[in-house]
């Protein structure tokens, strides 16, 4: 397949102002997705485009941009506000449209932006397309002529509309009355958003991180930083505590008892519970997941399989297996009974009704699944080095393997963005895990 310049697996994303995530690029953008929509639009309707963003402070300028170009190729624009990205997908599919656009950097910094489309049916972009828009990127700006130029408007009610949706995935018979609650929005996307919807269900909620001002997401708070929700969780005496990351597709749980639970447990507890009323055949996760889950399920009866890491992968597998589950140790979690993407707040509602209909708490949901120890470390690493042609290190994880047997695995695969080697060794006994990751380490540093 044709290699990307500007598109990676999730969308194209930098730091504001540098060669990408700027205003003439973010124009030029919006004029070559507007071109490629408008080719494949199949009726005489003008293309309707929905643009949402988290909340910092670089979203006005890339959301103006980004309308100049879509409406110079004469595609329509409907901005929703600051919404998280499953809402995005949500509105680009109900309400019919030719595509939706995100800007956020998920859980980056607030200097940092990037900019992701969806299908007009609420998934990530096929690469035929992304690369399509990328052909038109190199060329120059047009524009239509004056009676065909995009219009934009206003979605005022795109927050309540994606309110209504999340509650629609709790069961009607059900409520959260009784359950106290501490809702982190890590200061983004659904810092009004999501404790509306646990409170409108019943529970009281406590509001952390839900007063952006721009340079605030991710700061010390949300899914990244679960140990200021856990603070709060125990000083409010709350039942758990929900953290969502910038855009509130990745979610964090934890509870009173100071524990935090990460995406391959919650996982397992959507899994679990469906497994009550219906066949779940089989759940995706990654090469990052942990092999406790992996042997929990396939004990079960559940088919696991791993996909490249990134959300795009895991639903590519789920897609392509008939699945309905799948999700990531970070906690990208999909329910795609549920919405056409990852969803930290409808991930969430799962959970919740989980614990409903067993009446028990977090911990007791994944009392019988045991976690084997994980420990990744980062190495400095010349950037498309290739790994393999290192013999020490070749031979160092071909020593590791054979001591760890059925008992652990490694992983070691460079960074995507970074020049750095992620090694990741997983090992049931700590003490293994430990000497394992020396001896690998230890390779690094040879010839």
């Amino acid at each position: 397949m044709t290699t990307k310049k500007y598109f990676g697996t999730d969308g194209i994303r930098g730091v504001v102002g540098g060669q990408l995530i700027n205003a003439e690029f973010a124009l030029r953008l919006g004029y070559a997705a507007g071109v490629v929509l408008a080719q494949k639009q199949h009726t005489t309707a003008r293309p309707t485009v929905v643009i949402g963003k988290d909340t910092r402070i670089s979203g006005y300028m890339l959301e103006s941009a980004l309308e100049a170009g879509l409406s110079a190729a004469g595609v329509d624009v409907l901005l929703a506000g600051p919404v998280p990205t499953p809402a995005v997908a949500y509105l680009t599919r109900t309400l019919r449209l030719s595509a939706g656009i995100v800007i956020s950097a998920s859980h980056n910094p607030y200097y940092d932006n990037g900019i992701k489309f969806f299908s007009a049916q609420g998934m990530k972009l096929p690469d035929e397309v992304e690369l399509a828009i990328e052909r038109h990127l190199d060329e120059p700006i047009g524009c239509v002529s004056s009676d065909k130029l995009g219009r934009a408007s206003r979605i005022n009610d795109a927050a309540g509309r994606y309110i209504e949706f999340c509650k629609s995935t709790f069961p009607n018979d059900l409520n959260l009355s009784g359950f106290k609650i501490v809702v982190d929005a890590a200061h983004g996307a659904a810092y009004h958003i999501a404790p509306y919807v646990f409170r409108e269900l019943g529970a009281e909620v406590v509001e952390i991180g839900c007063s952006p001002d721009g340079f605030n997401i991710n700061e010390g708070v949300g899914a990244l930083h679960p140990q200021h929700l856990l603070s709060v969780v125990q000083k409010y005496s709350a039942d758990l505590g929900i953290a969502l990351d910038g855009d509130a597709d990745r979610l964090q749980m934890v509870d009173r008892a100071g524990r935090v639970y990460n995406g391959d447990e919650l996982l397992y507890m959507i899994v679990r519970d469906r497994m009550l009323s219906q066949k779940v055949p089989g759940v995706v996760g990654t090469l990052m997941s942990n092999l406790g889950l992996e042997r929990k399920l396939n004990e079960l009866g559940v088919d696991f399989v791993r996909a490249q890491v990134g959300d795009r992968y895991v639903l590519e597998q789920l897609r392509q297996r008939g699945w309905h589950y799948g999700g990531e140790s970070s906690g990208h979690i999909l329910c795609l009974d549920n919405h056409t993407t990852g969803d930290g707040i409808i991930a969430a509602l799962q959970i919740l009704t989980s614990l409903r209909h067993h009446d028990c708490s977090l911990a007791e949901l994944t009392a019988d699944l045991t976690m084997y120890p994980q420990h990744m470390e980062n190495v400095s690493w010349e950037r498309g080095r290739d790994w393999t042609t290192h013999e020490p290190l070749v031979r160092a994880k071909e020593q590791v393997e054979a001591q760890l047997g059925q008992s652990g695995r490694v992983l070691i695969r460079p960074s995507g963005t970074e020049p750095k080697l992620r090694i990741m060794v997983e090992a049931a006994n700590t003490d293994l895990l430990k000497e394992a990751m020396h001896t690998l380490l230890e390779a690094t540093n040879k010839m």
